[in-house]
């Protein structure tokens, strides 16, 4: 599988946009994020959407509990929910699993937390939280545990085992990957079906309830609570 790399501003994910034909950085110390767009045969293809659909599947197996416990708190949900999500998903493997719940996590955090969301805590005191449902071009997320790039090697989780595809890369991204604070690594489908990882380097933490994101991500639905 061959890719194209660019390199392009930080801004919150968005599966809307293909990334530009041309590099670009930010500012020094705001970060930056690095795009590949992968390449691949049809089978390659297919192990992708595998991989996005368990995912998804376990991540919508997660957000009830969220919803419950009133917990997404990721180093909170993990001692919670862990054990149970490898149990029901062991195609999942014990470290995309802390991905699922790293997921799940962020995506509460950006409803029930976020200032300029309409379900905040803060804008809707004493109400029962809304569910949060995952559909669509979920986004897969990855660490270092679960991606490796050395040598201009790109090797990624998937059920089946690792998918490895050659990069052309210049050795100072290689070193920023080694190197530096790796806040995400996504991979994620465009409209036109291209799939495409994004490395996010050196962002500002999520946890401050004060970074307000103005993009509603396409793939989360909101809808009422249950009856209690």
């Amino acid at each position: 599988m061959n890719t194209v790399a660019t390199e392009l501003p930080v801004q919150e994910p968005s599966l809307q946009q293909q990334p530009p034909l041309r590099a670009s950085t930010t500012n020094a110390g705001t970060g930056f994020r690095l795009c590949m767009r992968l390449q691949g045969s049809a089978e390659q293809h297919q192990r992708l959407l595998d991989l996005r659909a368990l995912f998804t599947q376990a991540c919508n197996a997660l957000a009830p509990l969220v919803q419950q416990t009133r917990c997404w708190n990721r180093v909170a949900l993990h001692h919670m929910a862990y054990k149970p999500l490898r149990e029901r998903f062991p195609q999942l493997g014990s470290q995309m699993a802390c991905n699922v719940i790293y997921s799940v996590s962020r995506a509460a955090r950006r409803v029930y937390q976020d200032h300029s969301s309409p379900y905040s805590l803060a804008r809707n005191p004493g109400k029962p939280l809304p569910v949060l449902n995952f559909s669509g071009p979920v986004p897969v997320y990855f660490d270092r545990h679960t991606l490796s790039l050395k040598g201009g090697e790109v090797s990624l989780f998937t059920q089946d085992g690792r998918m490895r595809f050659n990069v052309d890369l210049p050795r100072d991204i290689e070193r920023r990957f080694r190197e530096e604070k790796l806040r995400e690594v996504v991979l994620a489908q465009l409209p036109d079906g291209a799939w495409v990882l994004s490395f996010d380097f050196a962002l500002a933490s999520v946890e401050d309830p004060h970074i307000t994101h103005p993009d509603w991500p396409q793939y989360l639905v909101v809808s009422s609570a249950p009856a209690p």
